[in-house]
């Protein structure tokens, strides 16, 4: 159970809201008695049964499809927002996508895709709404540890990460006379599906590298988002939070 972080009659917006660690935050933002705004890209089962899970957790939630790696995908988002909360306290910039490749095979277009989702939505996002975010509003980033470490066939991957983290830390400057905080949560290796998706010897090799012997769950990833977007962080910007096991 997640713990009240003053968060309580907060209006949130949250990208990529419709799976995973996008999911997990929005309905743990939602428990707390914020109001949220999820984006998703895609109208599936997911959006669909993630809008009736919010319903059952009280009015004024709103599941809005946008293609946030484009500009009018964003303001139309902003729009929404707007139109639903009528300002926010609390944007979660959470879309972000992962990719494989050598770097001599390493597409173009697979280089601009990473970006635009891990790092260029971030931008649209931010900049659309920034006339809805007042004093004491808080910007929280998804990014990842592979940023401080590298990942073989993840040059793309890594690169679009470390972007994300000195995007938030320069941010954190350009907003903080306005009163408004911006931070990045970076988790490692995260169980979105059992296993993670990977091979079992795979798998058990990264959980024995963590000190607490087990991978990240999204609702640790949550934790760390509503932390970041609480009262009690009020004195935190441009900080990086790892979220990783001591990996």
């Amino acid at each position: 159970m997640m713990v009240d972080q003053g968060l309580s009659g907060k209006r949130v917006l949250l990208t990529g809201g419709s799976k995973g660690i996008g999911r997990a935050t929005v309905l743990a933002f939602a428990d707390v008695g914020a109001t949220v705004v999820a984006g998703h890209r895609t109208e599936d089962e997911d959006a669909q049964s993630l809008a009736r899970e919010l319903k059952e957790r009280g009015a004024g939630h709103r599941v809005v499809q946008a293609d946030v790696t484009t500009r009018a995908g964003a303001a139309a988002l902003a729009t929404a927002a707007a139109d639903t909360l009528g300002g926010l306290d609390v944007l979660v910039n959470n879309v972000g996508v992962d990719g494989s490749a050598p770097f001599e095979e390493l597409p173009e277009q697979e280089w601009h895709r990473v970006f635009e989702h891990n790092v260029t939505a971030a931008y649209l996002v931010t900049q659309a709404v920034l006339g809805l975010l007042g004093a004491g509003a808080a910007v929280v980033n998804i990014g990842s540890s592979v940023a401080q470490r590298g990942r073989i066939n993840g040059v793309h991957y890594s690169a679009s990460k470390s972007a994300l983290t000195g995007f938030t830390r320069a941010l954190a400057k350009d907003l903080g006379p306005q009163g408004i905080r911006v931070n990045l949560v970076a988790p490692g290796l995260t169980e979105t599906e059992p296993g993670a998706g990977l091979p079992a010897p795979v798998m058990d090799r990264i959980t024995g590298m963590t000190a607490l012997g087990r991978l990240c769950g999204p609702e640790d990833v949550a934790g760390a988002v509503l932390f970041l977007s609480g009262d009690t962080s009020r004195y935190i910007s441009g900080a990086t939070l790892n979220v990783d096991g001591g990996i």
